[in-house]
């Protein structure tokens, strides 16, 4: 196991919480309405779609949770036995992620800002299931209050609980930033779909690899006394 400070930590995870607030505007604005970060979203979306209602859409969203679970389980079984911290496997898993991100690139370089259902479809599945790898990744980091996915229990947390107790720098915190984060992540996404399809997962690409980078540097530079102190032994 690599050591890296948990502010780096820290960071590098609101990093990836802007992250899936890129993808998810550009998978509802973009990719027919699903959402590829944010599961509950899909899940709602699926369920009036079945129902038939306003013509919701109904296998982008259905694909992009089972894609979304199997890049999750993937990193599971990738992760699994390992204690908190950051750890090699995280790197592979992450410019996984990246490279698929830079593969979305090229794909939305290439079919415009209009691409027919079937490509949307399958977009909308790779995105997401580089939102699972990333999820459990931020899970296995173990960052407290973060999650990089998940709103709905972390405004539940800040309310009902960070609120509550009433202490001292409360009102603005780590559950507040992560709202914060990804509300600024999905008008980023939004922004720049405006100038081209392919951007915004240009830029999720270049914060994912940015985020790896960081905690390599600093897990690297942390283990160094380690290292000198073992040979002065």
């Amino acid at each position: 196991m690599s050591r890296a400070e948990p502010r780096v930590m820290l960071v590098a995870t609101i990093a990836l919480t802007f992250v899936t607030g890129i993808v998810d505007a550009v998978g509802f604005l973009g990719l027919d309405r699903v959402f590829t970060g944010n599961m509950t979203g899909n899940i709602v979306i699926l369920g009036m779609g079945v129902a038939g209602a306003d013509e919701l859409p109904v296998l982008g969203p259905a694909v992009a949770l089972a894609a979304f679970t199997l890049g999750a389980f993937v990193a599971g079984l990738a992760l699994r036995s390992l204690p908190s911290g950051w750890h090699g496997r995280m790197t592979v898993l992450l410019l996984v992620g990246a490279a698929t991100l830079c593969g979305l690139t090229a794909a939305a370089a290439l079919v415009g800002d209009h691409p027919s259902v079937p490509v949307q479809v399958v977009m909308a599945a790779a995105t997401a299931a580089v939102m699972g790898q990333q999820a459990m990744v931020a899970r296995a980091l173990a960052v407290k209050d973060m999650t990089t996915v998940v709103v709905t229990s972390t405004l539940a947390g800040l309310a009902g609980e960070t609120w509550v107790s009433a202490a001292s720098g409360r009102v603005i915190n780590r559950r507040a930033g992560a709202i914060l984060v990804i509300f600024a992540g999905a008008v980023a996404g939004a922004l720049l779909l405006r100038v081209h399809f392919a951007i915004p997962f240009a830029v999720a690409a270049a914060v994912t690899v940015a985020v790896v980078v960081a905690l390599r540097r600093r897990s690297r530079d942390a283990a160094e006394p380690d290292v000198r102190r073992r040979a002065v032994l």
